[in-house]
């Protein structure tokens, strides 16, 4: 639902109708799903094959198994001609995010970006004693800075959940938490019992170039 919601504001914001588009970690097709107009050419990244089997194909749809932590990717892609880059929620889980946006910034293509920050689960994360697993919005926004000019929007996000259990079943199933297993069964037990909220905190930051 999150991800539905980043991807949506993505697609709203986005300047004009454009026809080449390239989607980095596109997943099972959110993005591609929400665009609304005509397109002549939609590429699509993404290193799990199984999320690509589940995208919508099509004529003008070409899909990558590829990692945007390796620099080939990119020499790749930028063999063509893109409209717009998008990509919705996958680059805080890159290796080396200053890489990766060194990459993107030899495309001199428009982007619309959005990274979850170090605010997404912020409360477990400090009642389970942990550091986050992901930048903080200054840190993510620092290195796009060192790499082109840039316009941010850092939003907020909550999801309700009917017990303190249902919300780990979906930061389980989520790609939020990158498949990350941080807390062993008895912590997990713990903190499910100690934790404050009924909802899970997320805060993304938004760039568009």
């Amino acid at each position: 639902m999150i991800q539905a919601n980043v991807a949506q504001k993505l697609i709203k914001d986005t300047a004009g109708n454009p026809t080449r588009i390239l989607d980095l970690g596109c997943g099972s097709g959110t993005l591609y799903s929400l665009v609304d107009w005509e397109m002549e050419r939609f590429v699509g990244v993404d290193f799990s094959l199984e999320m690509l089997n589940h995208h919508p194909k099509g004529s003008n749809v070409e899909l990558f198994l590829g990692d945007f932590n390796n620099s080939v990717l990119f020499e790749t892609l930028r063999t063509e001609t893109f409209e717009h880059i998008y990509s919705a929620s996958a680059l805080q889980w890159a290796d080396d995010l200053g890489g990766v946006f060194e990459q993107l910034s030899l495309f001199n293509t428009p982007m619309s970006l959005a990274i979850f920050t170090s605010g997404t689960f912020k409360t477990l994360y400090d009642c389970a004693g942990l550091p986050p697993l992901l930048k903080s919005a200054d840190e993510v926004i620092e290195i796009v800075n060192r790499h082109f000019t840039a316009h941010y929007d850092i939003v907020h996000y909550v999801l309700e959940f009917d017990s303190v259990r249902e919300m780990f079943r979906y930061i389980k199933r989520s790609g939020v938490s990158g498949g990350r297993r941080v807390l062993d069964f008895g912590q997990t037990k713990r903190l499910m019992e100690m934790y404050p909220l009924s909802y899970l905190e997320f805060e993304v930051v938004f760039i568009r170039s």
